[in-house]
């Protein structure tokens, strides 16, 4: 039929019929599309407004990996540790031992991994890795890798320590796992209960979300004092401040180093199911701690916290060696149990300590970005002030989770202050005492890599503001 021959009124009737079905089929297809994991990520991509959102992130030739949203009203739980390298004591410690998420601080475990294979010569800083599909299709913070092309072993280990690369930590996680990220990560966790890390699992070589990647405050205390005394040459990486690569400059995320007087590493992570986490080492004179903040709520927060424990407790810490170095030892069975001993099996009635002497202040420094990533993830450089805000407290961060269903579930609770405690003194003294070196300083930034074993040439120290 002719459309001539219908009337003015059937022919509007008619077009708003069409009109409302092709609307109908559009709006469809938009709620079809919000079901999938793509666009779960894209959209989280880019609205600003409900803050960090999870990854769709594939987990190697093992499939999907699980991973879930929290809402709004989620609050991170928190935990915190300080241990005294020279003693093995725990000078403090709060929800050291619940399951939290690592974020970045998986990076530890994956370099640790690497280091090995350093070590025993399987590898060389010059060594050109593959970069696959999976690895570079990695959501950010990124180089920006492409399939099919290499890079060399520094550059990754550079950008994992500096800019928290997850391609590269791919990358790197492949080549632990005999080219799948999904075995690497199953030999991390075999590694990591051979150390004694019995409350860690790893599912990914960088950190991304997943349900199932968990570890505690004393895992990661354990794990940067065994990094630190097992590699000392490879751990000076840590203390790069920054890394170019092909003429782009990334500083480095853990914004204590250079702005607290003897930090010399480790690493910082953060997604939003974790929060903002921080494992440090501190290095004055013959005392060496480290201490572990996991479920900051931004930057300058968790930094400082990590301010308050490093300030009231390395007063407290020994100045000699009255317990052998904490290191990795072979184990017939394959697991040992952590070695960093909680508090309440060694803690003794004693006189409160005097409380510690405040700290020099600080030049104020300019107010830096949050730094919060649309990603729910580590961002490019997520720079605080040297000293935040006076509110930035442990009284402002919401504690105690436990693990229901694979999944953390977080409650809102006060925890306690930060108390200077003084350490319980081993009294069984080694045959010798272990002097402690000066740290190694940092590699520099020389764009080309170099073999194991070659000479390596040092930058400068950067000074610290005590």
């Amino acid at each position: 039929m002719n459309l001539r021959h219908v009337s003015p009124g059937y022919r509007l009737a008619g077009i708003g019929v069409l009109a409302t079905l092709a609307f109908a089929g559009v709006e469809g297809n938009r709620a079809h599309a919000r079901g999938t994991p793509a666009h779960v990520a894209h959209e989280g991509a880019h609205d600003t407004n409900k803050g960090a959102a999870h990854e769709a992130h594939k987990g190697g030739r093992h499939g999907v990996q699980k991973h879930a949203l929290h809402g709004s009203d989620y609050h991170p739980p928190f935990a915190a540790i300080v241990v005294d390298d020279n003693t093995g004591q725990t000078l403090y410690e709060v929800n050291a031992d619940e399951p939290r998420h690592p974020a970045s601080l998986t990076k530890i475990m994956t370099l640790y991994m690497l280091f090995e294979q350093l070590e025993a010569g399987r590898l060389k800083l010059d060594t050109q890795l593959p970069v696959s599909a999976h690895a570079a299709g990695q959501a950010p913070v990124k180089l920006g890798l492409k399939p099919n092309q290499t890079i060399a072993v520094e550059d990754a280990l550079r950008a994992m320590v500096t800019k928290s690369a997850n391609d590269a930590a791919a990358v790197v996680a492949e080549a632990i796992g005999g080219g799948d990220e999904a075995e690497g990560a199953r030999l991390m966790t075999a590694k990591a209960r051979a150390l004694g890390m019995s409350g860690t699992t790893y599912v990914n070589g960088s950190g991304l979300p997943a349900e199932e990647q968990i570890t505690t405050a004393r895992d990661q205390a354990l794990l940067g004092l065994l990094i630190h005394n097992r590699f000392p040459n490879y751990y000076a990486y840590f203390s790069l401040p920054s890394f170019n690569y092909h003429g782009r400059e990334m500083h480095n995320h853990n914004g204590l180093l250079g702005n607290v007087h003897g930090v010399d590493g480790i690493k910082t992570g953060y997604t939003e199911a974790s929060g903002y986490n921080l494992v440090a080492s501190v290095q004055r004179d013959a005392k060496h701690i480290v201490a572990v903040v996991l479920g900051g709520t931004s930057n300058g927060q968790r930094d400082g916290v990590m301010r308050q424990l490093i300030e009231a407790h390395i007063v407290h810490a020994s100045a000699q060696r009255t317990a052998p170095p904490i290191m990795e030892v072979a184990n017939p069975n394959g697991a040992r149990a952590n070695p960093i001993v909680p508090m309440a099996a060694t803690a003794v009635a004693m006189p409160a300590p005097a409380a510690a002497p405040a700290a020099a202040p600080a030049p104020a420094l300019a107010p830096a970005p949050s730094g919060v990533s649309r990603e729910g993830v580590e961002t490019d450089n997520p720079v605080v002030p040297a000293y935040p805000p006076a509110s930035a407290t442990l009284a402002s961060i919401p504690t105690k989770a436990h693990l229901q269903h694979g999944k953390l579930r977080a409650h809102v609770a006060t925890p306690p202050p930060i108390q200077a405690s003084n350490p319980v003194v081993n009294p069984v003294v080694t045959a010798s005492h272990v002097s402690r070196p000066a740290g190694p300083r940092p590699p520099s930034a020389r764009p080309a890599t170099a073999a194991v074993g070659a000479p390596q040439h040092h930058a400068p120290a950067k000074p610290s503001v005590p």
